[in-house]
């Protein structure tokens, strides 16, 4: 398609339709979607002006664009070319084995030719002299010094397809075990890629705002309104029927609701329509900050809430970084997405170098640098916009669901799509080398006490020579020892220590069943303890409602909610039914099973 729009041509772009050029629009708007180039999680709006990329997809809307740059000049294409040089730069790692068997063959024959020489110069037989030669020649053994590496590859990368890790070469198993850097990228390798509900922040119940909020963005084609709907969805909300519906570009939408007017969008949207937001302004304003987006709700003049929206944190991403620290591995973020959601993400997981705001050619420029400071350096990606870092790096994984040009340019595929097989595939390879070198040891260890006897070294002082046939027998016992001592690689597990990270840091959605549990202290005044599971909190808001309601029974003394475990605590100095507890948390807007 490239070749057949030319420089200034107009293009016309339909909602769901990839971007074929680099250009600029020149009437029309719309959301697009450049995750796979600059590695933005959110889509992005476009309007008259601004510049639009090829590679990128546009989520709704449609709009004209003059074209800029085709053919080999667009981005993608030069994403393209910077794959391939970063490819044909990569020198060939030489195999350890390979250069030994290359001089132990010329040597092994040499001994044997010197040892049947110098006992016919001893005057022993020819027969004699001819039976020491070739006992030297069939008790050396280059098979297994030729068996110690490639059969532990083998059973190495055969281990590594049964945890969910692609590895194309060996050359990729023996590099992983010196790597000392690891360089992540954040949308879809750290994060899910896509939008979520994270926060909520409510002015009433939480069920009532979602009811809202989801049958106004029923019939949005915004993309932040995918994630307010897959939040009802999974809460089970009834939606209502909206009538007058309207969107405004830029701004929000708006509709009527059993005959009253309802507005949803961003902060002006709200002030144009006169809703006073002044004390809820100040309660989002720290989400700002975290680089998250906003969405007020309100009834005509009234705030309802605000529904909060961003990337979440993978739960293994906690783990495997942990992990990777534990292990001694630099950990480097490396993305496209703005400084601020970058530097909040980067906080969330402990990662002290966050890189942000970078264009592809600059994330291989910054593996190039690492590696000119003497690192080895792991890259783990799944974008195009990661594809140049990837064959940059002495070692690229790739995410298993991201994009066909990153997986091709990996060395590793992450086929689970889990952070936590980095771990796995490091450790895995340390097993194999570890057992590489004990294979190579023995294997040098048995030729040099074996040569030696059958060359006849003992035979003047101790009347000892080798039969040819038991130096047969002895060569490939040894061949037999190399191969069982690999298929020990068999039961490796990957092993992880256990992390002190919160799941999700409040930014994944609660999935555990409700229940109420019953503890009774030894206190002579018998105070009674009660923990509750309880679905649905999401804010500190949350957290406040949920004490209120406890704190209004009878008795009750002390109450602890904690927002990471998605649990309250109470102590009273009376008994207290389960089913009082569950009534008053089910009247402030939440659930107990």
């Amino acid at each position: 398609m490239h070749g057949e729009i030319l420089m200034g041509d107009i293009v016309v772009i339909k909602p769901g339709s990839g971007i074929p050029v680099d250009g600029v629009i020149v009437e029309g708007s719309s959301w697009v979607d450049q995750a796979s180039i600059t590695g933005e999680s959110v889509p992005v709006e476009k309007t008259v002006g601004d510049s639009v990329i090829s590679g990128t997809i546009n989520k709704n809307g449609s709009f004209q664009m003059k074209a800029t740059k085709v053919g080999e000049n667009t981005t993608l294409s030069q994403i393209i070319k910077l794959v391939e040089e970063a490819g044909n730069s990569k020198a060939p790692i030489a195999r350890l084995a390979d250069k030994v068997s290359g001089i132990f063959v010329p040597c092994v024959i040499t001994i044997a030719v010197l040892a049947g020489i110098f006992w016919l110069l001893q005057g022993q037989s020819f027969e004699f002299a001819l039976s020491i030669a070739i006992a030297v020649l069939v008790i050396s053994c280059p098979c297994a010094l030729g068996l110690a590496t490639p059969v532990a590859i083998m059973v190495g990368t055969g281990k590594s397809a049964e945890n969910g890790i692609l590895i194309k070469s060996a050359e990729s198993l023996e590099l992983l075990h010196l790597v000392n850097t690891v360089v992540l990228d954040k949308t879809g390798t750290i994060t899910e890629g896509k939008p979520k509900v994270t926060d909520l922040v409510c002015e009433g119940e939480i069920i009532h705002l979602l009811q809202i909020a989801g049958s106004l963005e029923q019939n949005s084609e915004h993309p932040l309104a995918e994630a307010i709907l897959e939040e009802v969805t999974q809460r089970k909300i009834q939606l209502l029927k909206v009538e007058d519906f309207s969107s405004i570009s830029g701004r929000g939408v708006k509709g009527k609701i059993d005959g009253k007017m309802y507005f949803g969008g961003n902060l002006a949207f709200m002030q144009e329509n006169g809703v006073f937001t002044q004390n809820i302004k100040k309660e989002t304003e720290n989400f700002f900050a975290q680089g998250k987006t906003v969405l007020y709700f309100a009834s005509e003049q009234t705030i309802l809430g605000a529904i909060v929206v961003a990337d979440t944190i993978k739960t293994s991403s906690f783990r495997a970084i942990e992990n990777l620290k534990a292990r001694k591995k630099q950990v480097v973020m490396l993305t496209g997405d703005n400084r601020v959601v970058a530097e909040t993400i980067g906080k969330s997981l402990g990662i002290d170098n966050v890189i942000s705001e970078v264009l592809p050619q600059d994330k291989e420029k910054t593996v190039q640098k690492l590696q000119e400071q003497g690192k080895k350096v792991a890259f783990v990606g799944d974008g195009i916009n990661d594809s140049p870092a990837l064959m940059r790096a002495d070692v690229g994984l790739a995410i298993g669901s991201g994009t066909d040009i990153a997986i091709d340019s990996a060395d590793v595929v992450l086929i689970k799509d889990n952070l936590e097989d980095v771990v796995t595939a490091i450790d895995l390879s340390k097993a194999v080398i570890r057992n590489i070198k004990m294979n190579l040891f023995w294997a040098f260890f048995y030729n040099c006490v074996g040569i030696p006897i059958a060359a006849g070294v003992f035979y003047l002082g101790f009347g000892l020579k080798l039969n040819p046939m038991i130096g047969a027998a002895a060569m490939s016992l040894s061949s037999v020892c190399v191969v069982t001592n690999a298929l020990r690689l068999r039961k490796f597990k990957p092993q992880t220590i256990p992390t002190s990270c919160p799941v999700g840091l409040g930014l994944d959605q609660p999935s555990t069943t409700a229940k109420i549990t019953n503890q009774k202290s030894n206190k002579e005044e018998k105070i009674m303890k009660k923990t509750i599971q309880i679905e649905g909190m999401q804010c500190n808001h949350c957290k406040m409602s949920v004490e209120k309601a406890l704190n209004s029974l009878e008795g009750v003394t002390k109450v602890e909610v904690s927002l990471e475990d998605k649990t309250a605590t109470i102590e009273a100095t009376k008994e207290i039914e389960d089913d009082k507890i569950k009534e008053v948390i089910e009247e402030a807007g939440f659930e107990v099973r």
